[in-house]
């Protein structure tokens, strides 16, 4: 692979979500501290949103790695699971004996959570891809908030999931459950300033030193071809960087680029002059100037001396 001709310890664009790679970049970080905000503050209910690929799963091992010293942290990766299910995964995670019935499990759960509670522990239930949870489940969900104290929820639910989520969310049979969602966060796509530190970001964590890897018309064609999307920003850069070792090339080009983009069918394609003429434009612009500059000097000279 192209790791020794680099000079990396580790691949920078896998598509795993590796917390070691996280970038602070303004979308997740805004999104961290609302999280924090509202978990501070005893909400029920947390909602963060996001097109596919824009970090979510990342962000919500993030948030879980930042809680793990304050909170007792219940995980749920895949949440399409029926009201039952749910239960036994919960107590599962809380370390309960997930065997008898609903009641059973009902009351072993809302014991340990008062336990919890008196030992400053508080349960915070983090649900990654919230939008595949069935009706029942998420109403089963609701009536697990009810449980509470005169003065603070004994369970805190953290959920991260795509925009149908929110569609999901807006039937009215759920509105019991949207009014509960006191905070929540659309996670955005990059601009091309954060696609830049985002690319010398993971690859300088790699292990990458010496001259940026991604010129400045690099990344435009990066930004263009993915939207922003962290993750098919990883897909191009692994491709583009597999294509530049081929070549021999230490630095990527606009060729490795567009061959990536056209061997990725999610990526936006590039307009002939995205990029190339870019860079000669600005070429040409700064040519112009230089030359626009000589000719007015020469002007002025003849001036002067059609005055002497």
């Amino acid at each position: 692979m192209y790791l020794y001709h680099f000079g990396l310890n580790r691949l920078p664009f896998a598509l795993t979500p590796n917390t070691q790679f996280y970038c602070e970049l303004p979308p997740h970080q805004e999104a961290l501290q609302v999280l924090h905000t509202a978990l501070a503050a005893g909400e029920g209910f947390i909602k963060v949103t996001g097109e596919v690929g824009t970090g979510k799963t990342l962000l919500c091992r993030k948030l879980i790695n930042d809680l793990s010293d304050r909170f007792q942290i219940a995980y749920l990766p895949n949440p399409y699971l029926t009201p039952d299910e749910m239960r036994r995964h919960v107590a599962s995670e809380l370390g309960l004996d997930a065997e008898g019935d609903q009641g059973q499990l009902t009351a072993r759960i809302s014991e340990k959570l008062l336990q919890c509670a008196m030992n400053n522990t508080p349960v915070v239930l983090v649900l990654d891809e919230a939008q595949a949870l069935p009706d029942d489940t998420l109403e089963a969900l609701r009536l697990f908030t009810n449980l509470e104290t005169e003065t603070f929820k004994l369970l805190q639910v953290v959920m991260f999931g795509q925009p149908e989520l929110d569609q999901r969310l807006a039937q009215s049979h759920l509105r019991q459950l949207r009014q509960r969602i006191t905070f929540a966060y659309n996670l955005r796509g990059l601009s091309e300033d954060e696609v830049d530190a985002y690319l010398n970001h993971r690859a300088g964590v790699a292990g990458f030193q010496g001259q940026p890897l991604f010129s400045e018309t690099v990344v435009r064609l990066l930004w263009r071809a993915s939207g922003g999307i962290p993750r098919l920003l990883n897909v191009l850069a692994h491709k583009s960087l597999i294509l530049a070792y081929a070549d021999g090339c230490q630095q990527l080009g606009t060729g490795q680029i567009r061959r990536a983009v056209e061997d990725t069918e999610a990526a936006n394609p590039l307009r002939f002059w995205d990029g190339i003429l870019f860079a000669r434009v600005a070429q040409l612009t700064l040519a112009g100037g230089v030359l626009g500059l000589l000719v007015l000097g020469m002007a002025l000279r003849l001036n002067l001396g059609a005055s002497a």
